[in-house]
């Protein structure tokens, strides 16, 4: 019996060591072969890239992602971007400035999310009652977004409206944004309130600007002091509540995805409001590098990395996921927005900014 046990020891022996080796070995080719790759992006996605799982599947691709947040103006304009492989800004314009100035030859459209307003049903129901919104198939529409914008540049009080038990209170009625000289989702509201004054129509030229720049800042202007990042006035509105923040100019993916969460802060008090028209924000990634371009590839073609994009309340091309993913969780959410209108070029929307900045300061 020993001298059958003591090689059959030995063997044993020797296929544990060579396993080990080739674990062993197998590892350390895998950390040689992964890619660490830094970028910029909007704050909108920092929580996505830092979800575990996102993480996880990236590694999977060969990818490590160190990622730094800023508004996607600033993306676009206060950074030297030859620090980075990759800049992933919220909104087309944003992005095709960023790939024009670094002769990016790719850009990966990699989701999107519809610009909305969170509000509260209080408020719902008042605008109900004075003719601007109206509820289909349990979603809330805008849908006489021109009387309200209206009623903003002619600095109309909640108190002023009819039928208004709820919210009578001598408080303008305002979109809370974020800061238009620096974030993206301030600069979509730009865009979806400059084609409303300039007659339904796309602003395409200087003389298309001059008759409607006044009101358009007023919108900017009266709110005071505002934050950079889109991140900060959606955690006002959940929670200081309505008294803060009655309407609030929000991705749907923010409210999604906070819905979605069992420990999220959405309460049945809240809603989401779809401005008909409304405007979508592209998420374009621009590659800066190689390590760049394959973070695009993995993140436009792994349906894992999809599917986890739209548990964060993301858009993309998997619309069934889209549709799983909002029965799930009982969302009230429109499955195809069908008046939707594209932003103004980017030179366009960046002299309506530079205008509106000088009024800031100021400045003719």
């Amino acid at each position: 019996m020993r001298k059958v046990v003591g090689p059959l020891l030995t063997i044993i022996l020797i296929v544990g060591v060579a396993a080990a080796v080739y674990l062993s070995v197998s590892e350390q080719i895998s950390q040689s072969s992964m890619v660490t790759v830094k970028g910029l992006i909007g704050s909108e996605k920092y929580e996505f890239f830092h979800d575990p799982r996102v993480v996880a599947a990236l590694k999977r691709n060969g990818l490590e992602v160190q990622v730094q947040k800023a508004g996607s103006r600033q993306i676009a304009t206060s950074f030297n971007l030859k620090e980075f492989d990759f800049a992933f800004p919220a909104g087309v314009p944003a992005a095709e400035k960023i790939r024009l100035e670094h002769n990016a030859n790719k850009r990966y459209s990699v989701f999107f999310t519809p610009m909305t307003i969170a509000s509260w049903k209080m408020i719902a129901d008042v605008l109900i009652a004075n003719g601007i919104v109206e509820m289909r198939d349990n979603a809330y529409y805008i849908i006489d977004l021109p009387k309200m914008l209206d009623y903003i540049v002619k600095e109309k009080r909640w108190n002023e409206l009819k039928d208004n038990k709820q919210y009578n209170i001598n408080k303008s009625i305002l979109v809370t944004s974020t800061d238009i000289r620096k974030s993206n989702s301030a600069a979509m509201y730009l865009a979806l309130a400059s084609y409303i004054l300039n007659g339904s129509n796309i602003v395409n030229s200087e003389a298309q600007v001059s008759p409607i720049i006044d009101s358009l800042a007023a919108l900017f202007l009266r709110q005071g002091f505002v934050e950079n990042s889109s991140a900060v006035p959606f955690k006002d509105y959940m929670v200081m509540g309505p008294g803060k923040a009655p309407l609030v100019m929000v991705y749907e993916a923010q409210f999604l995805s906070e819905a979605a969460n069992p420990q999220g802060g959405v309460s049945d008090d809240m809603v989401l409001l779809y401005p008909e028209p409304t405007i979508f924000t592209k998420h374009i990634l621009v590659p800066l590098s190689e390590g760049g371009e394959k973070l695009g590839e993995a993140l436009t073609t792994d349906p894992e990395l999809q599917k986890l994009a739209i548990e964060h309340g993301l858009r993309n091309e998997d619309t069934n996921s889209f549709k799983q993913f909002v029965k799930q969780h009982n969302l009230a959410v429109p499955h195809r927005l069908v008046n939707v209108i594209e932003p103004p070029s980017y030179e366009i929307l960046e002299r309506m900014i530079t205008l509106i900045e000088r009024r800031y300061t100021g400045e003719n």
